[in-house]
């Protein structure tokens, strides 16, 4: 059970809605408001969560709760800052899980001695598979750490680390999921090349990583030792891996991951 009784979101989106679900499944006991501004998503978000109050106003919201949630887009940031700061005391809890956007900057727009925690968690969040690095502001004790930590653990999995790490994590999971879909799509779009029916080439590919993912987190072994026992010498594996080395894979992936970090970097006006 979590040591608080109030959680209010600021935004109503999909990450929202996925730690709704999670706080809800856990059956934690804490209550819950969402400030959502557009209309047809309240009615969506009344229509799924009938025990949640959903308001149109994020001062409202950031008023009622003990730990005030902000489920934005980075663009908004400021406009929504100046929103809630006049509700906004050193007793509540302020968790951003804004891309880009540093403790700092939200602590320099709210009152002094304002508690801020920053995380990013990623879209797996919504079928509790999520990924979310967490790190804490000037103010925010070990117990604020603590309690965003068991928020975002039911959603998936939940890790601390410096806040001068979140351009990276936000790199790496954050934007994670988009690198997968996109290499599953390709896997699948191979099979079809190949000869399989569409639908059996989708369903093998997100398996195959599905199953890989589960491998090297449930055994713990390095990547590198799970790939030697599919690679036999002189098979089709290593005949595989020699094309996709040949097409730089490994390299592109991470400029890949390298661009996004640099992104978030550009959010935070470094």
């Amino acid at each position: 059970m979590l040591n608080i009784r109030k959680i209010a979101f600021i935004g109503g989106g999909n990450m929202a809605e996925a730690i709704i679900r999670g706080l809800l499944r856990g059956d934690v006991g804490v209550g819950i408001c969402v400030a959502e501004i557009s209309p047809k998503r309240r009615d969506e978000l009344i229509s799924k969560f009938p025990d949640v109050l959903v308001v149109g106003n994020a001062a409202e919201a950031a008023e009622w709760g003990e730990v005030v949630i902000l489920a934005i887009k980075p663009q908004q940031a400021e406009g929504v800052l100046d929103q809630i700061e006049s509700v906004i005391t050193p007793e509540k809890l302020v968790i951003s899980i804004m891309a880009g956007i540093p403790s700092a900057k939200i602590e320099a727009n709210l009152v002094p001695g304002c508690r801020v925690i920053r995380a990013m968690p990623n879209t797996p969040a919504l079928i509790s598979a999520g990924a979310t690095a967490v790190c804490s502001g000037r103010k925010a004790s070990s117990d604020d750490l603590d309690l965003a930590m068991q928020i975002f653990a039911m959603v998936g999995i939940a890790v601390s680390v410096e806040e001068k790490l979140m351009d990276a994590v936000t790199g790496l999971s954050g934007s994670g999921p988009a690198y997968v879909f996109t290499f599953i799509e390709a896997l699948a779009d191979a099979g079809v090349k190949n000869g399989l029916p569409r639908d059996v080439a989708a369903l093998l590919a997100a398996q195959t990583v599905l199953g890989s993912a589960r491998m090297v987190v449930e055994t713990g072994e390095h990547p590198t030792l799970l790939k030697e026992k599919v690679t036999s010498p002189g098979g089709t594996t290593i005949a595989a891996l020699h094309a996709l080395e040949n097409g730089s894979f490994r390299g592109v992936v991470m400029d890949a991951v390298e661009a996004a970090c640099n992104k978030s970097k550009e959010l935070a006006g470094k």
